[in-house]
């Protein structure tokens, strides 16, 4: 590289080419100069100025994760804006630098999770500008595949800001009051019920690190007593319920977990009240499940829990998933007729790919179920239908309701835009928990004849269902079932778990019903899984297994079969 030194260019008198060739031998060696000096800057100064930031990051992270319930949020929110500022800076000043894509990620992250933290949109909008910034320009950067997923969940989430106050000839919405806050550890579960004066609509999101669940009640806010309460329960799954100050017209409750674990979320009417469900990796001892406390109306922050006792249950049937005895148990009531619907058939095949329909797919599965439950005395099967033919929707269930079934298992494969999507899930009928679950709602309701003036008794029946307990101990023998029976075959299955959405085929059922996503047909590997005949046979098996279990919770009856 020449010298950075003195350039200075001996003129002669007669010789002008000479020196413009000089000035412009001076220019380049000033231009080579200022590149130099600005990679050295670069290779210098961005990593040192990234560790700082980095260090900063850590005591902040700290300092969110253990902040007491209740205390103010701006503090700490104005400073996690400086410090995305700070790594906005480090990308801007040294964009050619190995660690600009490095400060784009740490910063986008950083105010991701101040969003689902602390609820804000502005971070939000930060959060998407930096992490689509590194998408778009370091193409090649591991960092760019990782933020994809972060994007996809940052523009699902719902926000709800505070509102604005209204004009004063505007009516102003109606506020709820958050009456009360219980906890329920069961064999299976621990719930948390939050109980409102009214109805109210709610947000539940997830976070890995550490784990919590928050939940966003909008138009609401809690009775003075139960504002920053907070209530610890150090040796269970749910370790902490704090319920913060009203923002807006925002009400957060947020769920303090041991570990990261599966939940619900949804709503029952008569009163009104939120529903969060979280499943225990393993049972605990059977015991009757303790009703163990309330956050109720008192200025104390910390309360002790207090216990109910439950009567014995009946010896010929199992309480539930939510720890009761539903009105079908009372009665030991049993199951002798099941409708298996497999989805789909005739000009709606269902999602397609390399050649495979899922209405075919679902069909050879029912039959293979069929079979199988028909090898069971006392037990009825009636199949919508055994060929590739269409029937509607609603007729599934008239069906269903006209042969007098005890059972409605739906049956269908996934889909997803997103062809790296796997896995299985089982859903019951309820309003949909997340965008996700709208989404496939939505796919599959596609071929519905129902019309816009039938919403409200749709929201109804759907509002009113009281089959909702079983019908969610029924998805939850299912999924678990089909998890156990098809890991050995599908090494790289996830559980997606039991969750709601309102799908019509399952609205006018007068029975326990569900519909099971069997595997994605869009993701390679599980789409030539279904293709061949074996794995077909395994997720009847397991779906029959399922089927079994709940009937078993109901009435000893028949084994299952077991794996291979």
């Amino acid at each position: 590289m020449p010298s950075c030194g003195d350039q200075s260019v001996q003129l002669k008198p007669d010789t002008t080419v000479l020196v413009v060739s000089a000035l412009r031998r001076t220019v380049l060696v000033a231009a080579m100069c200022l590149a130099a000096t600005t990679a050295f800057a670069q290779s210098s100064n961005a990593p040192r100025l990234l560790r700082e930031a980095e260090a900063r990051e850590m005591a902040l992270r700290s300092e969110i994760d253990s902040r007491k319930a209740g205390s103010p949020a701006t503090p700490l929110l104005e400073r996690v804006r400086t410090l995305v500022r700070a790594y906005e800076d480090i990308s801007r000043l040294f964009p050619t630098s190995p660690y600009s894509d490095d400060a784009l990620w740490h910063g986008g992250l950083l105010a991701a999770d101040a969003f689902w933290e602390f609820g804000q949109g502005d971070e939000r909008e930060t959060a998407t500008r930096l992490l689509k910034t590194l998408t778009a320009k370091y193409v090649t950067s591991s960092l760019a595949k990782q933020a994809m997923p972060q994007l996809e969940r940052l523009t699902s989430a719902k926000i709800f800001p505070a509102e604005p106050t209204p004009p004063e000839t505007a009516p102003k919405p109606t506020t709820v009051l958050l009456k009360a806050v219980r906890r329920e550890a069961l064999t299976d579960a621990v719930r948390v019920t939050l109980e409102l004066e009214g109805e109210a609509a709610f947000h539940d999101e997830q976070i890995v690190g550490p784990p919590r669940v928050f939940i966003d009640l909008q138009n609401t806010r809690p009775v003075d007593a139960l504002k920053d309460a907070t209530q610890l329960f150090p040796d269970d799954l749910v370790r902490q319920i704090r319920v913060g100050r009203p923002v807006g017209t925002r009400t957060r409750v947020v769920l303090d977990l041991a570990t990261t674990a599966p939940h619900t979320t949804y709503a029952l009417y008569n009163p009104y009240r939120v529903v969060i469900d979280f499943a225990r990796e393993a049972p605990i001892a059977p015991i009757a499940p303790t009703r163990d406390s309330t956050i109720a109306p008192t200025r104390d922050s910390t309360i002790a829990p207090t216990r109910g006792s439950t009567a014995a249950s009946p010896a010929a049937a199992r309480q539930n998933a939510v720890g009761g005895l539903s009105l079908s148990r009372q009665l030991g009531l049993g199951i002798a007729r099941i409708v298996i619907d497999p989805g789909h058939g005739g000009h709606d095949p269902g999602a397609m790919t390399m050649g495979l329909s899922e209405a075919e797919v679902v069909l050879d599965v029912a039959i293979r179920l069929e079979g199988l439950l028909l090898k069971q005395p006392g037990v009825e099967v009636v199949l919508t239908r055994r060929t590739n033919v269409f029937v509607p929707l609603e007729e599934r269930t008239a069906l269903a309701n006209r042969e007098g079934a005890d059972l409605f298992l739906s049956i269908h494969a996934n889909a997803s835009e997103d062809d790296r999507a796997r896995g299985i899930e089982t859903y019951f009928l309820n309003f949909a928990s997340n965008p996700a679950a709208e989404a496939i709602a939505a796919r599959e309701n596609a071929a519905s004849s129902r019309t816009m003036r039938q919403l409200a008794d749709i929201v109804k029946a759907i509002a009113l269902n009281n089959k909702i307990d079983e019908s969610r101990d029924f998805a939850s023998f299912v999924q678990t079932s089909m998890i156990d029976r098809l890991k050995k075959s599908n090494r790289n299955m996830k559980d997606l778990g039991v969750k709601q959405a309102p799908f019509t085929v399952l609205v006018d059922a007068t029975m326990p019903s569900i519909l099971a996503e069997i595997s994605f047909l869009t993701n390679r590997q599980e789409a030539t899984l279904l293709r061949g005949n074996a794995y077909r046979q395994q997720i009847a098996e397991a779906l029959f297994n399922g089927l079994m279990k709940y009937q078993r919770s109901l009435k000893r009856t028949s084994p299952t079969i077991a794996s291979q």
